[in-house]
């Protein structure tokens, strides 16, 4: 009986491994030790000796533990010998030994003989890559194996000292992404400085998913001055690094792309970096954790509903949960902002709620009182003397600007300034505003989302009268609870609400508020504060007075429990995706994976005010052009709304999605219903293939449909803030509207732009005119009284600025079509 007879047949990918030129090799090597030689006369091909010697080890189906002598020399003889071992064969001989193993061969230490003697012959970093997660693989799951070998496992992985303190990095951590290999190369004798070096082998055992009080005080004996400072140095550059594309290709020709972030290797001593964190009391940590989190916690591309890190952004929340303090709270909510993942969601939102606790606040009102001021003045600007300079810190913009010794304002730095340390504060403290704006502004639309109560002396205390936070909250509509309402205006008496007819309201301290909110007013309040923000140039922060807002159709009203007002829309998965995570929407996950368990089908869920709604989703496109992967567009479905006590998995019994009966639609608070479906119209209003130049292949009756078609509510408000706009601009008399285009004269022919999608057609035949967006001087000065969600305002506009004067286009990609 040959090797291959005798190799257990379960384990199959061995055998798959050995090609015809290895079988004729083997059977000349079976020959030979059936003739009672263990080693073919004249044989030159050491290497193939040496893997039908592995293969030789196998007892059969059975297992054992004993060998014949014979093949003990064999095995001695092929370990002994300078055999010229490739990283192919190294992984073959690995493959046998561990195959062999899990099939109940107790031999260890012949079985892995050869593969031990074999890697010696790589590289040290191709000895890592060989091995892989193989000695935590013995160390967990097969420990009589990894009592045998770990001695010899920690030998061939440990660099020599000739190798230096890199070498001795690389021998604990390995370098398998670009953080590794700076710790390595650029952090190296630092990390082995013997005051460091005992910390950096516990850093490398944080391995469970929190510290024991065993582990920190373990860490506090061995916490240094020196160790301290590289903490907050490695913590700062985990915190800036970002993912990178890495290619593989194999010997036997396979070539993939894998993304890396960082390798569990390296996650784990940063952990324990991250846990260390708990032990320094320095001003830095609080900071520096919420940057880790931030950037651990948000997906690849700084997005998503996956984590880069999950579990050095939760270890990052849960030291800052440990830590406690008001301190914190700025850096949680930045994360809470930006990361969609719900675990480590839940994990803030729990840290958050024990410090508002303990301080006898809600979770929202913690977050009020704790926005930092950066050090701004009520004007919102910080003044800080450099040198001769003048720097201003802005929170309008927010950027820092320069005043010579002359008085004058310069654009860039002025060089005597460049170098000092005083102005890289500064910087660092820029960069940190820029994060808390965005993160006020999110806050404030949930407040209106969430239809949030103050009373009025809070609402100036903690809003208007903030630098930061009042950027945005005095751009705003307040209202009193049922009863009228103003935008903020500061007079000698405080702060009071005027409203558009000019009354001005002076509620007292204790009056309760809220962000008004176009749902509960009529249409002539509505048309009221619209017309008033163009009138005097007020600009909100985000969709207030021209916000959407959704009723229930007729259509609704008789499906009775689900809306299909969204459902038949193409969309652009990726982009629909993250584009619903900021707006707070989780669980989407759909790809050409698996269809017989419904991998091609999901749903996104959002959670608001005790209500939940699931959005259908199913994958349409090539599965071939994707790869077989992650889709390229999704059809959306049905939207159904259930309270929160209502918790229903939305597969069957054979895991195919089905349709659950949701709380009737009349039934959803009016708010929560427009909200919901606000958002839907967003992901289609930017993502849907409708608003491309050319029309996706197999789309081609949708793009049609959508491109020209009926308007959308968020194509009604644009409607509407066209209306407004259009008797203001230079093109006035060369514009005007109609139920669904913008229709533009030029002088050589008329257009009209759809005010959907932003797609032309031209006059007298309907022709249609395809211009990529771009930017228009005329439009630079137009006066926009809201940051438009995907910017399509801003696009029909310079699309109608450049064919208002449609003789000076000189792009023959647009000249062409015009003659055509």
């Amino acid at each position: 009986m040959g090797v291959l007879d005798d190799f257990p047949r379960a384990n199959d990918y061995v055998i798959r491994q050995v090609d015809s030129s290895a079988r004729d090799a083997f059977a000349r090597f079976d020959a030979a030790f059936d003739a009672g030689r263990e080693f073919p006369d004249g044989e030159s091909d050491l290497r193939m000796f040496g893997r039908w010697a592995q293969m030789r080890l196998s007892l059969g189906g059975d297992g054992g533990h004993d060998y014949d002598e014979r093949v003990l020399r064999v095995i001695r003889l092929a370990a002994e010998d300078d055999i010229p071992w490739t990283a192919k064969d190294v992984r073959f001989l690995w493959s046998v030994a561990d195959s062999l193993m899990t099939w109940r061969h107790t031999n260890y230490l012949e079985l892995y003989r050869i593969p031990l003697a074999a890697i010696r012959m790589l590289d040290y970093e191709n000895r890592r890559r060989t091995l892989g997660e193989t000695p935590n693989w013995f160390r967990l799951y097969h420990r009589p194996v990894w009592d045998a070998l770990h001695d010899q496992l920690e030998d061939v992985l440990t660099e020599p000292a000739e190798n230096g303190p890199a070498g001795v990095v690389r021998s604990l951590i390995w370098e398998w992404d670009s953080v590794a290999s700076a710790l390595a190369e650029e952090y190296g004798t630092r990390l082995t400085d013997p005051m460091v070096l005992p910390l950096l082998h516990h850093w490398n055992t944080a391995r469970s998913s929190k510290p024991s009080g065993k582990w920190l005080k373990t860490a506090g004996a061995l916490l240094t001055p020196e160790a301290a400072g590289l903490v907050r140095e490695i913590l700062a550059r985990v915190a800036a690094h970002r993912e990178k594309r890495i290619d593989h290709r194999t010997d036997e020709g396979y070539e993939w792309t894998e993304t890396v972030f960082l390798h569990e290797r390296t996650a784990v001593p940063v952990r324990g970096m991250v846990w260390t964190c708990e032990l320094i009391d320095e001003p830095w940590v609080t900071g520096l954790l919420g940057d880790v989190a931030l950037t651990c916690g948000t997906g690849i591309g700084g997005s998503g509903a996956n984590c880069r890190s999950e579990k050095l952004a939760n270890a990052a929340v849960n030291v800052l949960s440990r830590r406690g303090g008001l301190d914190t709270v700025a850096s949680l909510a930045r994360v809470q902002v930006k990361v969609r993942k719900k675990s480590v969601l839940n994990n803030v939102a729990r840290t958050l709620d024990a410090v508002a606790a303990s301080t006898g606040l809600s979770r929202e009102q913690l977050l009020d009182r704790t926005v930092p001021t950066f050090g701004l003045g009520a004007d919102g600007v910080r003044e800080e003397k450099i040198g001769d300079c003048l720097v201003r810190l802005c929170a309008d913009g927010p950027a820092l600007r320069f005043v010579n010794p002359a008085g004058k304002i310069v654009k860039s730095v002025p060089q005597a300034i460049r170098q000092d340390p005083a102005l890289a504060e500064l910087k660092v403290t820029l960069k940190d505003l820029k994060q808390a704006l965005p993160a006020e502004r999110f806050r404030l639309e949930q407040a209106l989302i969430e239809d949030r109560m103050w009373r009025w002396h809070q609402v100036t205390e903690f809003f208007l009268d903030h630098p930061v936070t009042g950027l945005y909250a005095r751009n705003l509509i307040w209202q009193i609870l049922q009863g009228p309402s103003g935008l903020p205006v500061r007079t000698d008496s405080g702060w009071e609400l005027i409203d558009p007819q000019g009354r001005h309201i002076q509620p007292n301290p204790d009056t309760p508020v809220q962000l008004w909110h176009p749902i509960r007013e009529t249409a002539e309040d509505v048309r009221a504060w619209r017309d008033h923000l163009l009138e005097h140039g007020v600009r909100q922060p985000y969709k207030q007075a021209f916000r959407e807002i959704y009723l229930l159709t007729p259509a609704e009203e008789q499906t009775g429990t689900y809306s299909n007002r969204f459902a038949g829309h193409v969309m652009r998965y990726g982009q629909a995706k993250a584009l619903l995570n900021q707006r707070g929407w989780t669980d989407l996950s759909i790809g050409h994976w698996d269809p017989e368990c419904s991998g091609d089908e999901g749903e996104a869920i959002k959670e608001l005010s005790g209500w939940r709604a699931r959005w259908g989703m199913h994958v349409t496109g090539d599965p071939e052009a994707d790869g077989w992967g992650t889709a390229s567009f999704c059809v959306g479905e049905q939207i159904t709304f259930y309270r929160d006590e209502q918790e229903l998995s939305p597969y069957g019994e054979m895991g195919n999605r089905v349709g659950h009966v949701g709380a009737p639609l009349a039934e959803v608070p009016p708010l929560v219903l427009s909200e919901v479906l606000r958002d839907a119209d967003l992901a289609v209003g930017v993502t849907s293939v409708g608003l491309d130049q050319q029309a996706t292949g197999g789309h081609e009756e949708y793009w049609n449909s959508y491109g020209f078609g009926e308007l959308t509510e968020t194509a009604k408000t644009r409607r509407d803030a066209l209306t407004r706009l259009l008797p203001r601009l230079k093109i006035a008399d060369r514009a005007e509207l109609t139920d669904r285009f913008l229709r533009v004269r030029g002088d050589r022919r008329t257009y009209k732009i759809h005010l959907g999608s932003g797609n032309i057609l031209m006059e007298p035949n309907d022709a249609y005119l395809c211009i990529v967006p771009g930017h228009d001087r005329g439009t630079a000065s137009v006066f926009l009284p809201f940051e438009e969600d995907g910017g399509m305002l801003s696009i029909i506009l310079s699309k109608a600025f450049l064919l208002a004067d449609d003789t000076t286009i000189t792009d023959p990609s647009i000249t062409r079509q015009l003659v055509a």
